[in-house]
């Protein structure tokens, strides 16, 4: 199956100064969106009290924030899930000054967890006597704070691990270059979602890290064409070997972006809020992971100086490739 002609000889090196460039911009607006507006990150993160209630009649979102602020709740975020009867209420949890350690805290957040979700439904109740609560629940900031650090270095090692596994099966110029691709995928994924403030919880960490494994599947596709024109072709220059391959695996990339798209379009769509983050983190991701595989990773490859005796087994017909840099 090809919706790309399997000859075709787009000449996709050629614009390399400028898929390079975009994607250097890119990555400097993603640090830079990141660094101040920063990432809205989610309960799960930053600690905090979270209720969800439920209506008899579809109710807006607006005026249930109305309601909240009305009664004194400061800056509450409220989101319907899955529809306009059940509402998601998140408020920040006060600031305990004491030092209660770690089993104090939690005792004296559920007890100010359970404190709130009354006032809260109380407060709903004025306007709509029909609502009912239905959870509620207290997060700690200092597991906010773990869940922060142990997610940033699971990324850490997946990106390392990725390199040393291309590092080991292709070259060393292959793995430099797929984790620079890797870098710029997370970053720029990343800076999209600080862009538009999309909320940073759990399955939303999750989803970055499948990212980083499905934009190197990508590569790998790629890389391993590379590979073998390298050891089919006899006298094909470097940038024609990469523009070769990259045009050769077009169809495939394309193909499975798009079922992979559409499979986290039907998770959005029907799958609810508790994985609609993680639908839109890898939609978002899939772009850019399949842009990157064809415009930023092969001319990383060219820059670095990547060659036919590179790929080549030393072997007895090739003494001379013992002799390589």
């Amino acid at each position: 199956m090809e919706i790309f002609n399997h000859n075709a000889n787009v000449n996709f090196l050629g614009m390399r100064k400028y898929s390079i460039g975009i994607a250097v911009l890119l990555m400097i607006a993603s640090v830079g969106l990141i660094a101040t507006k920063g990432l809205n990150y989610a309960l799960d993160f930053t600690g905090g009290i979270s209720v969800e209630v439920a209506y008899a009649q579809p109710t807006d979102v607006g005026q249930v924030r109305a309601t909240l602020q009305k009664h004194g709740f400061e800056n509450p975020l409220v989101q319907s899930l899955g529809g306009s009867r059940q509402m998601s209420i998140r408020l920040q949890a006060k600031e305990d000054t004491g030092d209660k350690g770690e089993k104090g805290e939690k005792a004296s957040g559920s007890v100010q967890a359970d404190k709130v979700a009354n006032d809260v439904l109380a407060a709903l109740k004025t306007e709509n006597p029909g609502v009912t609560m239905t959870s509620h629940s207290f997060v700690t900031s200092a597991v906010g704070d773990e869940v922060k650090s142990d997610g940033s270095i699971a990324a850490i090692f997946v990106i390392i691990g990725i390199g040393l596994y291309l590092w080991v099966r292709f070259e060393r110029r292959f793995a430099i270059a797929a984790l620079v691709t890797e870098v710029h995928d997370v970053l720029v994924t990343l800076g999209v979602i600080a862009l538009v403030q999309r909320e940073f919880d759990l399955t939303v960490l999750a989803s970055v890290l499948a990212v980083i494994g499905y934009s190197i599947n990508d590569k790998v596709v790629v890389f391993d064409r590379i590979r073998e024109l390298f050891r089919l072709a006899r006298k094909a220059e470097p940038e024609e070997i990469l523009n070769r391959s990259i045009n050769t695996t077009l169809s495939r990339t394309i193909i499975t972006s798009l079922f992979t798209g559409i499979t986290m379009a039907a998770l959005y769509f029907i799958g609810g809020p508790a994985v609609e983050g993680f639908a839109v983190t890898m939609l978002i991701g899939i772009v850019v992971g399949t842009l990157s595989s064809i415009f930023v990773a092969s001319p990383i490859l060219l820059w670095l100086g990547v060659s036919k005796k590179d790929l080549m087994p030393v072997t007895k017909e090739n003494p001379e490739l013992a002799r390589r840099p």
